[in-house]
C-alpha cells in the first residue's frame, strides 16, 4: 500500500478573514490519522490581536469574546502549529490540507508578522512539504463535475463523515479521509509518491491562478491583484489529467 495506507497529518487553520496575507489566526489544529483512524490530535485557540469580524464568527463559531478571553497570544499559536508541521515533515510524514496554499500562505504571513523562524529555517533549509491537498486532487482528477468544491461538497462527493463543519479539527480529519478516499478511487494517485502529488499540485494551482488571472481581465477587472481563488470560487476548469512519476502533472 502507497502514502494513503501510513501516516497522515491533517492540517486546518479557521481565522478572520479569506485574504491569506491578512487574516489572522484564530483556530488550528494537527490531527495525526492511519487510513482515516485519528491517533493523535493537537488544538489552538487563538487571540488573533484583530476583531474577529461577526461574518467569520458566522462561519466558524468562534467570537471575539472567546478568542480574546481564552486564546493564547497568536504568536505563541503560530510558532506552535510551524514546529509540529516542521516536525512531521522532517521525518518525511506528509501534511494533508484542503486548499493547502490557504492555510500555508497564512501561516507564513502569521510567522513573518511576528518575527518568528520562516518554515525553511525550521527545515534545516530543506524544503516544505510534502504536502497532500484533496482539492488540488479533486479538482485534477474530476475537474468537469458540477458543483460547488468546498469541503462538505467534496466529502458527500467521496463519502467522507464530516463532523462539525469549520471545525479545525474535524476540517483536518476530513482533509485526511478526503485524500484517501481519492487515492481509492483513482489508481494514479495511490501509485503517485507524496513528493509526485505535491509536485503535481504546485503546478496545479500555478496554472489555475494563471488560468483565473485570465478570466479577471476578461472581466475587465485588475489581474495584477488577483491571488488564487477560494474552492468555491469561479475559474474555468483545468483539463483532466494525472500525476506522473517525475511530480508533474501529465
Amino acid at each position: 500500500m502507497g502514502w494513503y495506507g501510513e501516516l497522515l497529518v491533517g492540517f486546518d487553520l479557521e481565522t478572520t478573514g479569506t485574504d491569506p496575507g491578512e487574516a489572522r489566526i484564530v483556530s488550528a489544529a494537527v490531527v495525526e490519522a492511519v487510513r482515516g483512524v485519528p491517533t493523535r490530535r493537537r488544538e489552538w485557540l487563538a487571540d488573533p490581536g484583530v476583531p474577529v469580524p461577526p461574518e467569520t464568527t458566522a462561519i466558524h463559531g468562534i467570537t471575539d469574546e472567546r478568542a480574546t478571553t481564552h486564546g493564547r497570544p497568536a504568536a505563541e499559536v503560530a510558532d506552535e502549529v510551524a514546529d509540529a508541521l516542521a516536525a512531521h515533515w522532517t521525518r518525511g510524514v506528509p501534511v494533508v490540507a484542503y486548499n493547502a496554499t490557504f492555510d500555508l500562505t497564512l501561516l507564513a504571513a502569521e510567522l513573518r508578522r511576528h518575527g518568528l523562524a520562516p518554515m525553511g529555517e525550521r527545515l534545516g533549509g530543506g524544503e516544505e512539504g510534502p504536502v497532500i491537498d484533496p482539492y488540488a486532487m479533486d479538482r485534477t482528477v474530476d475537474p468537469f463535475r458540477e458543483g460547488k468544491r468546498t469541503l462538505e461538497a467534496v466529502c458527500v462527493e467521496y463519502g467522507v463523515v464530516l463532523g462539525r463543519a469549520h471545525d479545525a479539527a474535524e476540517d483536518a480529519l476530513a482533509a485526511v479521509r478526503l485524500a484517501v478516499a481519492i487515492a481509492e478511487r483513482y489508481g494514479d494517485v495511490a501509485s503517485a509518491g507524496a513528493w509526485d502529488l505535491h509536485r503535481g499540485q504546485t503546478d496545479w494551482h500555478a496554472e489555475r491562478a494563471e488560468g483565473y488571472r485570465h478570466w479577471l481581465a476578461r472581466q475587465s477587472r485588475d489581474p495584477a491583484s488577483a491571488s488564487v481563488p477560494a474552492p468555491e470560487a469561479a475559474a474555468e476548469p483545468v483539463p483532466k489529467r494525472g500525476y506522473g512519476p517525475d511530480g508533474a502533472v501529465a
